[in-house]
């Protein structure tokens, strides 16, 4: 390591190394006092992707709108995700219920119930993939609905 040469003073063996040092030296440490979650920051991409794990991601979401805080792509991945989670739950509990109590259908009604997981489960997957792609984690329908229904009630 003796034998490079310094950019910035011309010396050889370790004469930059003293001004690396100064300047690392010269950063002042992180405020320890300083509230966590900075407006300011970006999101990170982990904590939007953990809301719209299908089922699981219902519970950081339903926090999040309680407390109220956090940004505006927080706080509607929140609603979207709430939204698509109550909506396959009230379909599978009607469709678990008809097929349970009709003489007619029950594989009929049982066939859609998986469909209908199904199509929760891909939605969300497909939702992951295009936030982690950088785009938005809009769905037309959906999220228009997420805003008018539980925008009144959780924001």
């Amino acid at each position: 390591m003796d034998n490079f040469k310094s950019k910035e003073t011309g010396d050889w063996g370790q004469g930059g190394q003293g001004r690396i040092i100064e300047e690392v030296s010269t950063l002042s440490p992180p405020n320890p006092q300083s509230p966590i979650p900075n407006p300011q920051s970006p999101i990170p991409k982990t904590q939007l992707l953990l809301y719209l794990i299908p089922i699981i991601g219902f519970f950081p979401s339903l926090w999040t709108l309680y407390r109220g805080q956090g940004s505006r792509e927080q706080l509607a991945i929140s609603r979207l995700s709430i939204t698509l989670a109550l909506t396959w739950l009230l379909g599978y509990l009607l469709l678990t219920t008809g097929a349970a109590t009709s003489d007619y259908f029950p594989l009929r009604l049982f066939i859609l119930n998986s469909f209908l997981t199904s199509g929760y489960f891909l939605v969300s997957v497909w939702l992951i993939l295009r936030l982690m792609q950088g785009k938005s984690g809009r769905l037309p329908g959906f999220s228009n609905l997420a805003e008018r229904v539980l925008g009144k009630y959780l924001s």
